[in-house]
């Protein structure tokens, strides 16, 4: 029985459907998937262990694009190879980018469908989702003297200097940091992430990367066309993008918006609409490339827009994922890990604040309404839909008696 339940839960297709349910019901923004993801693939299916969770989390904050869609597809990759990792991709990105292409088809008709304190009740579950994968990983990650201070440093640098060039800079200290003050036990075994990407397939993805970020840009310019402007874009934005899918947006505006492809009244409705779905803020793209002004629009530029700004974040994560495992294998890695690990949780915990609990805990009962939700969690053992789902209509329903 056992050996039927790993190769069923193997395959493609059910990789594709634990991550639709993801997709449907991870509210939040990145750091608050990156709590979803920990605790449905480490505490609840044990595809891979704390350590091994951080160690992928702290690559993903490395590299360019959206850190928990490459978290998702590492994770795909690891279960049924690379039809897995699309299936992730696909699972965790269709339902929130069909949902704004919609939206972007129908603004006059949404507007008023979604209510402003329901929002605001899933602004506030991702508190306590935030919170408690701060918790469990500082728990498993920050268990001595050196370690607690290096997350106590990080949180204070990442508010301080809440960029992308400040929290890159962040990890390199603490993985330089790590070399000095640890050694690694090595009797200690090594806990793999089965990939079976080589050292040469990574290379290609990389190189293919570099080649449609360059080639691209030059074809352009000799071939103009409205989709092949499109995709030039998007995919640059996908791969110049540090630190999460916020820091996309500004990329995007300039791009949209001063082409002339996109008004910035309907880029802010949109924007306001990407907070309201489930899944990676990266779908945004969707919505622009739905609202464009002159052809292609709709359907056909949505999905033009959407599969060009992940491009790089699959070629990335594939070409980085095979030399990522052979580094990690090495004691001086594995000290400077330890030093990385304890950074991400300095980093979740000052996105806790900022801006997850300063945007959403803004009255005494937005307060109740997140402690509720993290007692759900972490003691009552609630499924995260449903309290994603409780503080959505608690949020409404406050909103209508205050």
């Amino acid at each position: 029985m056992a050996n039927t339940y790993v190769d069923k839960h193997r395959s493609a297709w059910s990789v594709f459907l634990i991550f639709l349910r993801l997709g449907m019901t991870s509210f939040g923004g990145p750091i608050a998937h990156l709590g979803y993801f920990r605790d449905e693939f480490v505490t609840r299916r044990r595809w891979l262990t704390e350590f091994t969770y951080a160690d992928l989390v702290a690559l993903c904050q490395l590299l360019p694009g959206p850190a928990s869609s490459q978290v998702g597809i590492a994770l795909g990759m690891s279960r049924a190879g690379y039809a897995g990792a699309l299936a992730a991709w696909a699972g965790f990105t269709l339902p929130s980018a069909i949902a704004l292409i919609l939206f972007a088809l129908g603004m006059s008709y949404y507007g008023t469908a979604f209510s402003p304190g329901a929002l605001h009740g899933l602004k506030v579950v991702a508190v306590a989702v935030v919170a408690q994968a701060v918790w469990g990983m500082a728990r498993h990650l920050c268990t001595d003297v050196p370690r607690m201070t290096l997350m106590t440093i990080a949180t204070c640098v990442a508010l301080l200097e809440p960029t992308a060039l400040g929290q890159v800079s962040v990890i390199v200290a603490a993985g330089l940091a790590g070399l000095l003050l640890f050694k690694p036990d090595q009797g200690v075994a090594h806990d793999p992430l089965p990939i079976t990407i080589s050292h040469r397939a990574g290379a290609i993805w990389l190189s293919l990367f570099l080649i449609l970020l360059v080639g691209l840009a030059l074809l352009n310019q000799r071939l103009p066309s409205q989709t092949l402007a499109l995709v030039d874009a998007f995919y640059r934005c996908g791969s110049l993008v540090f630190g999460g899918g916020h820091v996309v947006l500004p990329l995007l505006q300039a791009e949209v918006v001063r082409s002339g492809w996109v008004s910035n009244d309907v880029f802010l409705a949109g924007y306001g609409a990407a907070q309201a779905v489930p899944g990676p803020l990266f779908t945004f793209a969707a919505f622009l490339g739905a609202s464009m002004n002159s052809p292609p629009s709709g359907w056909s530029a949505g999905i033009i827009c959407l599969l060009a700004i992940y491009a790089p974040c699959f070629l990335i994560t594939l070409g980085t994922l095979p030399f990522w495992e052979h580094l990690r294998r090495s004691m001086r890695t594995q000290a400077a890990l330890a030093g990385v690990n304890a950074a991400v949780v300095g980093l979740l915990l000052a996105a806790l604040y900022q801006p997850v609990w300063t945007s959403a805990i803004l009255q005494p009962q937005d307060f109740g309404l997140a402690l509720l939700a993290l007692v759900a969690l972490m003691f009552w053992k609630v499924a995260p839909w449903l309290v994603v789902i409780g503080c959505g209509i608690a949020g409404w329903s406050v909103s209508l008696i205050l």
